[in-house]
């Protein structure tokens, strides 16, 4: 195992552990709950989860408040790993993924109809767990982070293959589909522990600049990431015509622009053979360096973000976490 992931399982998972098991519990008691095709469905998209990062970023938000009710928590955060899972569905059905995380994708067996409408069950349970928190604030933020990735999606897809694109946009569309919902979950888990306003929203923050990093890292690793895991070629979003950081910085290079728009000139059935060279050429240039260097900044204003928090486990265990998302398979 890797060091920074060994340090992330001692410092912030391994520090909630006894939470996320609850997590998880209420994740299943919902899937047990639904019988037949779906259910199965449901219980294998469970079970081939991630490492739980926004859930266990909710529950350690929650720990800024020593007196806390855990209830409201656990079913928060079993709500935003729920919101998450079923935006992963719906991500796969539109980039036509056949594996995640080395598994083979819901919409890999199933047919467009049915993996959609496993994704909107999800969604629909996901809010039921965070109306069940009985707390407006939190019912009405869960609600509009959920807009505000479908959003997000559906401006990427509206903007495939337009290359001139400013790099404010480009932030808008990542905070839109990833940073949203890390800021939401450390807001959250902070809402319903009773915290101070000022600690909700210096967790806020946080979540938001580590959402940033950790989505300039995933564009990074389209293009060095390990193929068989990730289940796509490398470059699959350049192959589908969105213009991430990595592609943003390779255009700013002598002739890069034009390298770009020449690859995306050719006729379709050349394409492929165009875009792995493309691949090849940003691979070979300073521009995922760059990217990484932009990643690093966004977890240094997260650090800076819950500075002022008091040090605490779970305080160290958050500085480690925007370090580790940096570092994670690069």
């Amino acid at each position: 195992m890797p060091p920074k992931e060994k340090t992330l399982q001692i410092e912030l998972l391994d520090l909630v552990r006894p939470e996320l098991d609850a997590v998880e519990a209420k994740m299943h008691s919902i899937a047990q709950e639904v019988q037949g095709p779906l259910g199965d469905a449901l219980r294998y998209l469970i079970n081939s989860g991630g490492k739980r990062l926004r859930p266990a970023l909710a529950i350690a938000a929650s720990h800024f408040q020593p007196s806390r009710d855990e209830t409201p928590v656990i079913l928060i955060a079993a709500a935003v790993e729920m919101l998450h899972t079923a935006t992963l569905v719906h991500d796969d059905v539109i980039d036509q993924s056949l594996l995640r995380r080395g598994n083979p994708t819901l919409n890999a067996q199933w047919s467009i109809g049915a993996t959609v409408l496993t994704g909107d069950f999800m969604f629909a349970k996901a809010a039921t767990l965070a109306a069940d928190t009985h707390n407006l604030r939190a019912m009405d933020l869960f609600a509009r982070t959920l807009a505000t990735i479908c959003n997000g999606e559906l401006q990427q897809l509206f903007n495939l293959e337009k290359l001139s694109q400013e790099k404010d946009r480009y932030y808008e569309r990542i905070y839109a589909k990833t940073a949203s919902l890390f800021a939401t979950a450390a807001e959250l888990g902070a809402l319903l522990s009773g915290a101070p306003e000022d600690i909700i929203q210096a967790l806020k923050q946080y979540g938001h600049d580590m959402g940033m990093a950790f989505q300039i890292v995933d564009d990074i690793l389209d293009f060095v990431g390990d193929e068989d895991v990730m289940g796509k070629p490398a470059g699959s979003d350049l192959r589908q015509g969105t213009v991430t950081l990595p592609v943003f910085y390779f255009m700013q290079s002598p002739k890069g622009r034009e390298c770009v728009e020449a690859t995306f000139a050719v006729p379709q059935r050349e394409r492929e053979a165009a875009i792995a060279k493309l691949v090849a050429r940003i691979k070979a240039s300073e521009a995922l360096e760059q990217a990484k260097a932009e990643a690093w900044d966004f977890a240094h204003l997260a650090q800076q973000a819950i500075a002022d928090l008091p040090p605490t486990p779970y305080h160290q265990a958050l500085e480690t976490l925007a370090t580790f998302v940096i570092d994670r398979h690069l």
